[in-house]
């Protein structure tokens, strides 16, 4: 089977993470700091702040910026559960703008209309690693004075005329097993701000400025020190890897365009490819179980809209949907039913690529 998601994890992870053990240092310590360091600087920020997901990254970026009960955030329902359920946790409401078709992305022309008196911040999503269109939406955080707060948790190295993302607002990455590197679990918060950056750091840790002195409430988000260990040295490697993933993709690309809906980059814009997302109108089902059957590991990223979630239809009063005249979201749910992700990470080789190639183009004769 040629997995659709793959860790590649080598014999440089392995001495990292053993330095850290036979240390007996293993919680959060200098690996942290130093992955930290790295980071910021592949974000092109003053600021990082390692935490232990990327769901913890988002929850401490909503608390670092005040947001609670009462104030609204603006996002995608096209994305993990977690990038609302986090806007819920801090007893804050989603509101739901709907996609672009193409991009996958939250729309940035229907954001305006969604905006109350009661909203503090827009959260866009950096879906399958294409970046939001950050310059409009940056436009109205200015003009409504909102937080911008971004999941880049599927962009690492993604970037908008060369500017990483992460860097637009607060940006939130994840490390887990299947992202473009990872820790295993892990996450990150960046920032430009040094005084937020200070609150997201003693939130990780108790509300501590520094040891047994709490001047805040706070959680138990750290990372340990073997994780940091894995984020340096696949930090490193970052660059070499996002190279390889958008070559597999242009490979892809070339040889499907045309005959299926093929994954698109705006002109200035990097893709990362976190995923290789087709569309498939109809029978996505049977293109599934063809291709599985052939030996070509496939994902559905994602298969319910999150406001038609089963937690998020038995509590209609938790969220709404940014339009005042809609109560549907067509676009992120006809994306629902039609994407399909093909295997595009590092680990597939080019005799891979013309495995998938060969089994998709059979499906669509």
């Amino acid at each position: 089977m040629i997995s659709v998601a793959q860790p590649l994890l080598g014999k440089a992870e392995e001495e990292a993470v053993l330095r850290v053990i036979r240390s007996g240092q293993v919680a959060q310590g200098k690996q942290v700091e130093l992955f930290e360091k790295r980071f910021a600087e592949t974000c092109g920020v003053e600021e990082a702040i390692a935490v232990s997901s990327g769901t913890a990254a988002l929850h401490l970026a909503l608390l670092a910026h005040g947001i609670g009960p009462g104030d609204e955030v603006i996002t995608t329902p096209f994305s993990f559960a977690a990038t609302a359920n986090v806007i819920i946790l801090v007893g804050a409401i989603p509101v739901f703008v709907d996609i672009d078709p193409l991009t996958y992305t939250l729309n940035p022309t229907l954001v305006e209309a969604a905006l109350t008196s009661r909203t503090k911040a827009i959260m866009p999503v950096h879906l399958y690693g294409h970046p939001c269109v950050m310059p409009q939406l940056l436009i109205l955080a200015q003009k409504h004075k909102l937080a911008i707060i971004e999941d880049a948790c599927q962009a690492h190295a993604a970037a908008i005329d060369g500017q990483s993302v992460g860097s637009f607002g607060v940006g939130c990455f994840s490390f887990y097993a299947t992202k473009n590197i990872t820790t295993g679990e892990g996450g990150m918060v960046t920032t430009r701000d040094s005084a937020l950056a200070e609150r997201v750091r003693m939130m990780r840790s108790h509300g501590q400025r520094e040891r047994y002195r709490q001047v805040m409430m706070g959680h138990n988000l750290r990372m340990t020190d073997m994780q940091g260990a894995l984020g340096v040295v696949q930090t490193e490697k970052l660059e070499a890897l996002t190279e390889k993933r958008i070559a597999n993709a242009h490979y892809l690309t070339r040889r499907l365009y045309g005959a299926v809906q093929t994954p698109i980059a705006l002109l200035g814009y990097r893709h990362v490819f976190h995923q290789y997302t087709i569309r498939v109108p109809e029978n996505r089902e049977s293109w599934i179980q063809h291709l599985n059957g052939r030996g070509v590991g496939t994902a559905v990223h994602y298969p319910i809209p999150i406001h038609l979630q089963p937690f998020y239809q038995e509590h209609p009063a938790l969220w709404r949907i940014g339009s005042s005249t809609e109560t549907h979201l067509p676009v992120a749910e006809a994306a629902a039913r039609e994407v399909l992700a093909l295997p595009v990470h590092p680990g597939v080789s080019e005799e891979d690529l013309a495995i998938i190639v060969k089994e998709v183009l059979q499906l669509c004769n």
